[in-house]
């Protein structure tokens, strides 16, 4: 049995270059160089005929001038198919953008925009006012407020209770995400936090006694949208806690993490609390994600009573957490898409949660056939289970369709989809690589068929 060829050298490689990378700086070129080596390497050990010297240096020019495309190619912001099932996927960056926010954000990112500016005085104006109409509209509060993040929207909003307490729940004294936690978040913002009842059981009266004697001015509601409590549990009822606390003159503020506008329960899920909802209950304010079940761009919400977002407005760190226009125009576009009744078709994650699974497992077979000759990886089509994922929804799955594939190393052939051209992220399970067509969007089919025949070292066609 002949050995398996080897590539050149990186130094060969460079050597071959020739003064044809121009001015790039030197570290990136030894870096894409020594990826195309490696990529040469694997290809050549399933099978590849290898390439002349001169053409992978030709790959590294392709790679270097690939750094300043929109597509970002090695700068950690490539393309990926997300083939994991899980839908808002935090490691791949959560919910994509629709169009329509993609074609908003390039508009004011490529010219002036008249972010701040009254265009019937020509005087300043209020930031974005577009976007806080349609938060107005799409929640029934009475003004809104967009900073960078939903930690950030919890941090601002904690900070009216000044010095005083902030009472909450032990049942909801949680980690959101990156080591955050509320209690740190309510100690940073400078309050007291007041804890509540028990992890397990909290009731409306487990608050009166600490509202009574004013050890808290305020009542935050945190949303455990990460975990699910089970067996002999109790929360108490959003509107009489509100109630309660009014009565004694303290603000209440539920952050809702997710940032669902649509009733979850329509597609076969747990139901959401809406920010409309809550409201409704009393809440004086609410907080929520804008990349999250909202399906836009990252950025913290913050909906509610006129006069404490004007407070809030003016506070220093309001400055300091705003996002830029970019921000707030790809938010106020998917913003619009709700108020158009179109969010189900033109958000992806709507859009990924509606999909019908008969043509789930249509487009799976499709897949799947177009896999001739990888019979020996025992390619085939199952029934599955998508997660909603981002926090989101904890426990609760959608049924979905995938490719399975069993090669001799599922490891080693997921590894290769993750550093392929698009990048694919698939699942392993029983020693196959899963590809879940529902966190897939439509028009990435045939790329999908594509990255998979080259990861199995199949000759591709196109």
């Amino acid at each position: 049995m002949s050995a398996t060829p080897r590539p050149p050298s990186v130094d060969a490689v460079l050597r071959a270059l020739d003064g044809r990378v121009g001015e790039r700086d030197r570290d990136a070129v030894v870096s894409a160089a020594r990826q195309v080596v490696d990529d040469e390497r694997d290809r050549l050990g399933r099978g590849g005929e290898p390439r002349t010297v001169d053409a992978l240096a030709g790959a590294v020019v392709g790679s270097l001038e690939a750094y300043g495309s929109p597509s970002g190619a090695g700068v950690g912001a490539a393309a990926v198919i997300n083939a994991t099932g899980v839908l808002l996927h935090t490691n791949l960056g959560r919910a994509a953008w629709p169009a329509a926010a993609i074609a908003a954000a390039a508009r004011v990112a490529a010219s002036a925009t008249p972010l701040e500016l009254d265009a019937r005085t020509g005087r300043r104006g209020r930031r974005a006012p577009e976007v806080v109409e349609h938060l107005v509209a799409l929640t029934g509060a009475e003004d809104a407020l967009v900073v960078n993040n939903t930690a950030a929207a919890v941090a601002i909003a904690v900070g009216l209770a000044g010095r005083g307490g902030v009472a909450v729940s032990r049942g909801e004294l949680v980690e959101i995400g990156g080591g955050v936690r509320i209690p740190e978040i309510v100690r940073r913002a400078g309050a007291k936090l007041v804890e509540v009842g028990t992890t397990n059981r909290t009731r409306v009266a487990d608050f009166e006694a600490v509202l009574v004697d004013g050890a808290a001015r305020l009542v935050l509601r945190v949303h455990p949208s990460n975990f699910v409590q089970s067996g002999f549990v109790e929360t108490p009822d959003a509107a009489e806690l509100a109630a309660l606390a009014h009565a004694h003159g303290c603000i209440v503020v539920d952050d809702l993490g997710s940032g669902a506008l649509l009733d979850t329960a329509r597609f076969g899920l747990a139901h959401e609390p809406t920010a409309s909802e809550r409201l409704e209950a009393g809440a004086d304010l609410v907080t929520f994600s804008g990349d999250k079940l909202l399906g836009g761009p990252q950025a913290g919400i913050i909906a509610g009573r006129r006069d404490l977002v004007t407070k809030l407005r003016r506070d220093p760190l309001a400055r300091a957490m705003r996002p830029d226009k970019v921000i707030l125009a790809a938010l106020g576009a998917t913003l619009g898409l709700y108020r158009a009744g179109l969010a189900t078709r033109e958000i992806p994650i709507w859009r990924q949660i509606a999909a019908d699974e008969a043509d789930l497992r249509t487009r799976a077979e499709a897949v799947a056939a177009g896999l001739t000759g990888a019979s020996e990886t025992g390619a085939r089509v199952v029934r599955t289970e998508a997660t909603v994922g981002g926090g989101s929804l904890p426990g609760q799955v959608l049924p979905s369709w995938a490719i399975a594939i069993r090669p001799p190393s599922a490891e080693r052939l997921a590894a290769r989809l993750r550093t392929g051209q698009p990048m694919v992220v698939g699942r392993i399970e029983a020693d196959e690589v899963l590809l879940d067509l529902r966190t897939v969007e439509p028009a990435d089919d045939d790329v999908l068929g594509r990255a998979v025949r080259t990861a199995l070292g199949l000759p591709v066609e196109g």
